[in-house]
């Protein structure tokens, strides 16, 4: 079985898609991840994020692959781990306008696909439902009202996880400025020719909002029980 979740940033796509694979055995496709490594290598070799032939070329070179350590999952490119390096405010930056590339998710997509065809998987991003799996078995739109995604995105910097923690806080000014971040990202990621943000015609669109993980993961579970039927 395949599940697609797609959505904005901050939504809560990773910590849910962690929670379907923990307690299912799926494996886990971190397609965000992968275009993070994209945007975190060009800044490493001094590519402009906008330069899209350079880009193109990073994400035809690199290999991007995931394994799992103490804390839970892990990135590697070409073999070194880039867990904590692709989540930076720098990558937050710079992963829109290399992710808009086509060749570059022309890239990615083959990638995701080919670690997608072993078994359960749940994947998550953007175009999951509409690009990578389209006859994915369970599509989830997962989305947020922007202020809670900014807490949750700036709690995670802190090394938190609002998803799981009500009560978490974290700086305003912080806040302040993630939102207006996942604001103009929102704006680009719905806007781009290349697969742009949207759910696919059938998806299960879900707002957590107001909801904990497990009440998110129960609802997807409601719906892979009904796939299976």
């Amino acid at each position: 079985m395949r599940i697609a979740i797609d959505g904005p940033a901050g939504s809560g796509k990773s910590t849910v898609a962690h929670a379907i694979s923990d307690r299912f055995g799926f494996t886990l496709l971190d397609t965000g991840a992968m275009y993070r490594s994209v945007a975190l290598t060009c800044l490493e070799r001094g590519i402009d994020p906008n330069d899209a032939e350079a880009a193109t070329k990073v994400a035809q070179e690199i290999e991007i692959t995931f394994g799992q350590g103490p804390a839970g999952q892990t990135v590697q490119v070409d073999g070194h781990d880039v867990t904590s390096a692709i989540r930076t405010p720098e990558v937050d930056k710079a992963v829109s306008p290399v992710a808009a590339v086509p060749a570059v998710r022309e890239a990615m997509v083959a990638q995701q696909r080919a670690l997608g065809a072993v078994g359960d998987v749940v994947a998550e991003g953007r175009d999951i439902g509409t690009v990578v799996f389209p006859d994915a078995e369970v599509k989830v739109f997962l989305t947020a009202d922007p202020a809670a995604r900014a807490l949750r995105r700036a709690v995670q910097r802190d090394g938190g996880d609002a998803a799981k923690d009500a009560n978490a806080t974290a700086d305003e000014a912080a806040v302040a400025e993630i939102l207006a971040d996942i604001k103009r990202r929102d704006a680009y990621d719905s806007s781009r020719e290349a697969s742009p943000l949207k759910p696919a015609a059938d998806a299960h669109h879900i707002d957590s909002s107001l909801l904990s993980v497990d009440e998110v993961v129960a609802q997807i579970a409601d719906l892979m029980e009904a796939a299976r039927s």
